[in-house]
């Protein structure tokens, strides 16, 4: 009997490394993926920026050239 517990212990050993390692390499994608989410939100936050204050510009300059057609037509 303590003959077999001996031979499953030394089989189990290493499933139990390849089960960790497994779990290990699972955790190292999940995190890459994680910054990589991460690193997308924020190009997207810097995109929206830079659109929201192209579209203040375009709506400035669109007031000042209504204000010089208001003046040419006085």
């Amino acid at each position: 009997m303590t003959g077999t517990i001996a031979v499953i212990m030394v089989f189990s050993i290493p499933i139990i490394a390849i089960v960790t390692n497994h779990f290990q390499g699972q955790t190292k994608l999940k995190h890459k993926m994680i910054k990589d989410q991460i690193e997308l939100e924020k190009l997207k936050h810097e995109n929206f920026l830079i659109e929201t204050q192209k579209m203040r510009n375009e709506l400035e300059q669109m007031v000042l050239d209504d204000k010089k057609d208001i003046k040419k037509l006085l």
